[in-house]
């Protein structure tokens, strides 16, 4: 009897009897049989062995019997048995869960020896079987699930390879490595990107946290933070979300293989100007432009620089004199790009930000003009003038009422929620002292009256 204890799936097993000298011997001699053609007579004499192990709790020998199996199996080219008996070894009663990780992985190694597609398939099928639910081939099965999903996807099985791959949680899985835990949620949301299913995008991008790629700076880890933001903008490019698109462009900016290219750096921060220019006006838009603006690194490219100063300074834009000056070079630009529905359709939002620029200025300049004097400041008909006006007073950019019959716009000054309660509770507090006062005159006039009768 062996008085040693092994640790199995997080359990302390106590081996009974050491087979260790009987595998040495037994192994070698089902080898032979199988060499010599008596393929199933060998395995029968495993599977003997393999029953002894097991019951006697000696993972190691366990481990090397089923080992054992599936090389025989695999030396002699029979995939139908292998299959088989990778499903009988791990199905067998109180079997060793080390025991069978070590044969999964062993299994693992015979996929690209595989003589044919399908036959490869079904050796990932019956693998994949064998490690549902098993905590202890939790990396194994994401490995396995990631190569079958990529053979659904050269056999342009969209939507096959992103049900697949969304099978797995990885984000659960303890025994995984961040590195390789990011790289199979980025291939999810890859996948979902190509399925066009931008939703389950979203929740997806959720499960990385960003801070995993300032904490590992490697150079394997800085070409997964550039895959994930270039998924990122792709889904923010879909959605029309261009603070986003700034933000993400920033954050490639600070990679160092980005920052160590001068064109890379270029393209990334020449990016991050242009969609904060067209996202629309608001606090956070306007703190990130002077942020931006500060960046000394926006010295390199100056005509950007000037642009995006426009957008600051409390003066008009021109429109024909920004697309004489600006348009040949934006044009160029992939944001721009005329040869692309969303570069046509980013041009126009970019003339919408220039005249929203203006009415802004306007705003806090005048405290009334006519719409046709709006209109010629604007270089934009009546109509357009007024609708775009409307969409800033519903956005709450800027307070105005207009007179249509006069055909005039008075600018208000917008107040804050506690400015206004304040002046609302300073008016009634008036009230109420002109109230108590009239009250205490008409008292006094009754005394008056009642001594005089």
């Amino acid at each position: 009897m062996a008085d040693t204890a092994v640790v199995d799936g997080g359990r302390i097993i106590k081996m009974e009897v050491d087979y260790s000298s009987n595998c040495d011997t037994k192994i070698p001699e089902c080898k032979k049989l199988a060499q010599e053609g008596k393929l199933h007579d060998a395995l029968d004499q495993l599977l003997v062995l393999e029953k002894l192990t097991r019951t006697a709790s000696d993972m190691i020998s366990t481990s090397r019997v089923l080992i054992a199996i599936v090389e025989i199996c695999f030396e002699a080219k029979n995939w139908s048995a292998l299959n088989e008996h990778i499903v009988l070894l791990s199905k067998r009663r109180s079997q060793l869960k080390q025991a069978v990780t070590k044969m999964v992985q062993e299994c693992c190694t015979y996929i690209d020896k595989t003589p044919d597609r399908e036959t490869m398939i079904e050796l990932i099928e019956t693998l994949r079987s064998v490690t549902e639910g098993k905590i202890y081939v939790e990396v194994e099965r994401a490995r396995l699930t990631h190569r079958l999903a990529k053979m659904k996807e050269e056999d342009n099985d969209i939507a096959g390879a992103a049900s697949v791959m969304l099978e797995l949680q990885v984000e659960t899985y303890g025994s995984m490595t961040r590195r390789e835990k990011a790289s199979l949620i980025l291939e999810q949301m890859r996948l979902c990107l190509l399925k066009q299913d931008f939703v389950r995008t979203q929740i997806i991008a959720k499960k990385i946290n960003i801070k995993f790629f300032e904490d590992e700076n490697d150079e394997e880890t800085q070409v997964l933070k550039l895959k994930y933001y270039e998924l990122m903008m792709e889904l923010a490019r879909h959605e029309g979300w261009y603070l986003e698109l700034c933000r993400h462009n920033r954050a490639v900016l600070e990679t160092p293989s980005i920052k160590a290219d001068a064109e890379k750096r270029h393209i990334a921060l020449s990016r991050a100007v242009l969609y904060l220019i067209l996202a629309p006006h608001e606090p956070e838009q306007a703190d990130l432009t002077h942020r931006l603006l500060a960046d000394k690194l926006l010295e390199d490219i100056p005509i950007y620089k000037e642009l995006l100063r426009l957008f600051v300074n409390p003066e008009l834009i021109k429109w024909s004199g920004l697309c004489e000056i600006y348009e040949t070079n934006l044009r160029a630009t992939e944001v721009f790009s005329s040869a692309t529905e969303e570069g046509r359709k980013r041009w126009g939002e970019l003339r919408n930000r220039v005249v929203e620029h203006n009415i802004r200025i306007m705003a806090k300049y005048y405290t009334m003009i006519t719409l046709s004097r709006m209109a010629e400041l604007l270089d934009l008909p009546v109509e357009e003038t007024e609708q775009c006006l409307c969409n800033l007073v519903e956005t709450g950019v800027i307070s105005a009422r207009t007179d249509r019959p006069a055909g005039v716009v008075r600018f208000t000054r917008t107040q804050e929620p506690a400015a206004l309660l304040d002046e609302w509770a300073g008016s009634l507090s008036k009230l109420m002292s002109l109230v108590n006062n009239t009250t205490h005159l008409i008292h006094q006039e009754e005394m008056l009256a009642s001594a005089k009768a």
